[in-house]
């Protein structure tokens, strides 16, 4: 599969295809294909039932770019409903898709 992004993501869960949103989230996040079909499933369950959630999306995305593991940890949890034994795989995961941009000194 080609290089998928967030873009994609959001792409699937706007047409109501989580399976395909799971296979992005799959690829994104280093999970499985059940992983990434739950993830994307739990994702598309907050989002119609709380309309304040899309705030903690947009603070993904600035975790990813600017802060820490444990920011990142706390929202995959909050908007993927990820835990336990994925959560490092998945921090990693988006480091390696979204690095840091480089600081200079």
């Amino acid at each position: 599969m080609a290089d998928v992004t967030f873009r994609d993501f959001a792409g699937a869960i706007m047409g109501n295809d989580t399976a395909r949103a799971g296979e992005v989230l799959q690829i994104l996040l280093g999970v499985s294909a059940e992983a990434g079909v739950a993830a994307a499933t739990y994702f598309h369950e907050q989002m119609t039932a709380d309309p304040s959630f899309m705030a903690k999306t947009m603070g993904l995305r600035a975790a990813v770019t600017g802060g820490s593991d444990q920011e990142i940890a706390s929202l995959l949890g909050d908007c993927f409903g990820l835990t336990g034994e994925a959560m490092a795989p998945a921090v990693a995961s988006l480091r390696h898709h979204y690095p840091a941009p480089a600081t200079s000194a």
